[in-house]
């Protein structure tokens, strides 16, 4: 207990004031500093894409390059017509160099068609039809030269195998006979042009070193290949998404005890229906053969409807869901009294949102600047990523001094390179520079991502902001609406970008600042895979684990800020503090109705996604015979599916996000009114008598809620009109 004259602990409660009618519309710039630093900072970021987009070329991500750099299949160029890759000694691409230069030692050429049959240079040559067609893999410059010649000067390759397009690459077709043998072509041996027989085995190494490095490229196009047919289905699917939301926030405007008890109801029946859909999945499994390999044997799979296949998959779903199920029916059992409670919470929400309609539409404008936001620095990533220089190498077969030596395609054919290493060839090996600009290129990289998630948290605050001082004006009106503003939105919209940037600026770079240090914390712990020690490990978890913790203390300070910010226009730092030692002062009641509301519209969000992501996993997967025809032919099923639930939930939160807004604001400012007022005639209350009526049938609240200095000065002058 606090003694007579000494200072509060969570800070002196709001005193009445005749005067204060809700959002002081007669304020100032707040934060000017930081606002300067963002428009700054923002200019500067402009400067980047601008810098990037006059030095980056995306050609060289989609396009793979030859020796002379020169783009394979490019539209508009001599080379159109031959868009893949061919290595005329794969073999080369075993060396440890591939994995160190991303590189293959070996010269590499555009090519119309993989070679499809085998074939050396010796034997071709003799032949005029068989070395037309040889012709079709090697440099030009071929005529009047002997076989010698042709392979001293590295005009053609000593051999040709039976190649299959992967990635745009030409890689041999190898196969497997029953008793484990390697082929390719159908054979188990070859001859490799200079004489010798040997085994297809010993083209593995060379095949696997050359995909390491674009394994996930090719998993990425086809990614890429199925949004590209199933793009117009996912887009239906987040449509699906948003018309239920808007139905369901609808309802919940008129109907919202009738509509929470329903999501309560649909939630558990959804995950039910999960659980006996995954079990009849793990029964019917039983007799497949191969379905009993765990999932620890099976390793990563590239394909993951090979996991479906597998009955431990859907043991795992069962037990999770099952999880789920079991927890969220606990939850309601004991949260029973309180959800009754922030069901009236949330139609007092419903009733403030009717006269505050336009914010149901507000996220859009939040989704769409996000959007431009996401857009920007995509785009710039990907020209600052290929904004490199194409690098040349000296790669050659014998010692040397001057290997992997920078050299100049040009004039390396004169150079005293070639002169002192004969057979040696100046080759692409990959894309850099030296100049300045290339030097602090992973500096421009990071501003990318630092500015990426400022101006993201800046449009989340801004969206935050504008919902609060709209809701606001609507619990502060003594007559409603003829108290409230014309149009809340626009005018909340207004004040907060005339004024508050600085504040916004403020508040959003705190969150920035953590959230770049989490990035930067898992880019360690991702290089130091697997070379660091338990006491490394350790640490770095419990730092991930503290900055975590961090974010989110961090982004609830700042969401009740705002709504300070919106409501007296004070600076962050001061409408922080407000916030924060008004919570406290109302801690019990923080978490008894604000938290459980939020988990109420957790289930509603929960509901959206659930309904549409079994609609769509039923659609895309082909199950359901109506869509077997209807549905696109797709390499991974999931890619569209996993679009569509996180899209939908994205929609889902969008719509409740505005709901949960208007329940903070309110309840911040009921706090306000509790403090400031005490219900007579001169002082009443501008909380409705529904919203009085919610707390005073908070008992536990009333039991609990420890004596504050109002209560000690003042004595329960507040909990005896909440009896009343």
């Amino acid at each position: 207990m606090e003694l007579e004259g000494e200072k509060p602990k969570y800070g002196e409660p709001k005193k009445y004031d005749p005067t204060f009618k809700g959002p002081i519309y007669n304020r100032g710039c707040t934060d000017i500093v930081c606002c300067i630093l963002f428009i700054i900072c923002i200019l500067g970021y402009v400067a980047v894409g601008i810098l990037a987009w006059s030095q980056g070329d995306p050609r060289k991500v989609i396009y793979p390059t030859d020796s002379r750099g020169q783009f394979c299949g490019q539209a508009g160029t001599p080379l159109e017509t031959k868009p893949l890759l061919f290595y005329f000694n794969i073999m080369k691409c075993a060396s440890p160099m591939v994995l160190l230069e991303f590189q293959c030692p070996t010269t590499q050429m555009c090519v119309e068609k993989c070679p499809d049959k085998f074939m050396t240079l010796l034997k071709a040559y003799a032949n005029k039809e068989d070395f037309k067609y040889y012709k079709n893999f090697c440099k030009e410059g071929l005529e009047g030269l002997t076989v010698t010649q042709i392979l001293s000067s590295g005009l053609c390759p000593a051999m040709l195998t039976p190649s299959k397009p992967f990635t745009r690459r030409c890689f041999p077709a190898l196969g497997q006979k029953k008793g484990g043998e390697i082929t390719v072509g159908n054979n188990s041996k070859f001859d490799d042009g200079e004489g010798n027989i040997r085994d297809a085995k010993d083209l593995v190494a060379g095949v696997k070193n050359a995909t390491v490095v674009i394994e996930a490229r090719q998993v990425a196009m086809k990614i890429f290949e199925d949004y590209t047919q199933s793009w117009y289905w996912i887009i239906i699917g987040l449509v699906i998404a948003m018309l239920i939301s808007l139905l369901f926030i609808v309802l919940l405007r008129f109907l919202a005890g009738i509509m929470v008890w329903v999501m309560i109801v649909m939630v558990i029946l959804v995950i039910g229906y999960g659980i006996f859909h995954c079990s009849m999945e793990y029964v019917s499994l039983k007799s497949e053969a191969g379905s009993n390999v765990t999932l620890k044997d099976l390793g990563f799979q590239t394909d993951f409807s090979v996991y479906l296949h597998i009955r431990q998959t859907w043991l795992a779903f069962i037990i999770i869901l099952a999880i789920v199920e079991v927890i969220i029916i606990l939850l309601l059992i004991f949260l029973r009294n309180r959800i009754l409670i922030a069901i009236a919470l949330i139609k007092e929400a419903s009733r403030a949102i009717g006269y505050v309609m336009s914010a149901l539409f507000y996220p859009l404008f939040t989704f769409a600047l996000l959007s431009i936001v996401i857009a920007y620095w995509a785009v710039t990533a990907v020209f600052l990523s290929t904004s490199n220089q194409p690098i040349y190498k000296v790669f050659n077969e014998t010692a040397c001094d001057h290997s992997r030596k920078i050299c100049e395609p040009a004039n390396f054919s004169t150079s005293s390179m070639k002169a002192e290493c004969p057979d040696s060839k100046c080759l692409f090996a990959f894309y850099g520079g030296e100049t300045v600009y290339h030097k602090y290129l992973i500096g421009l990289q990071f501003y990318n991502v630092f500015l990426f998630f400022w101006c993201a948290n800046f449009v989340t605050a801004l969206g935050q902001m504008t919902l609060a001082g709209a809701f606001a004006s609507y619990y502060w009106a003594l007559v409603k609406p003829d108290d409230m503003p014309a149009f809340p939105i626009f005018s909340s919209l207004g004040r907060s970008l005339r004024y508050h940037t600085g504040s916004l600026a403020f508040g959003s770079l705190i969150l920035s600042i953590i959230q770049i240090i989490r990035v930067l914390l898992e880019y360690i712990d991702h290089k130091l895979q697997g070379t660091q020690n338990k006491c490394t490990k350790f640490l770095l978890c419990c730092l991930k684990c503290c900055f975590w913790c961090l974010e989110k203390f961090i982004k609830f300070i700042n969401r009740n800020a705002y709504i300070m910010v919106a409501i007296y226009g004070k600076n962050f730092c001061t409408s922080a503090k407000d916030a924060f030692f008004l919570l406290m002062r109302n801690m019990i009641r923080v978490a008894v109705l604000d938290k459980v509301t939020d988990f109420l519209l957790f289930l509603g969000k929960l509901l959206i996604v659930g309904l549409v992501g079994i609609f769509a996993f039923f659609f895309f997967s082909g199950r359901v015979k109506a869509f077997e025809n209807t549905a696109p032919n797709l390499h991974y099923y999931w890619v569209p599916i996993l679009t569509v639930v996180v899209g939908s939930y994205l929609i889902a939160h969008g719509f409740f996000s505005v709901y949960a807004m208007c329940v903070d604001t309110l309840f911040l400012c009921f706090c306000e009114d509790l403090e400031r007022n005490d219900g007579s005639l001169a002082r009443p209350y501008y909380m409705s008598a529904s919203l009085h009526d919610i707390l005073s049938e908070n008992k536990a609240v009333e039991v609990t809620e420890e004596p504050t200095q109002s209560s000690l000065h003042q004595p329960d002058d507040q909990d005896v009109q909440l009896k009343q």
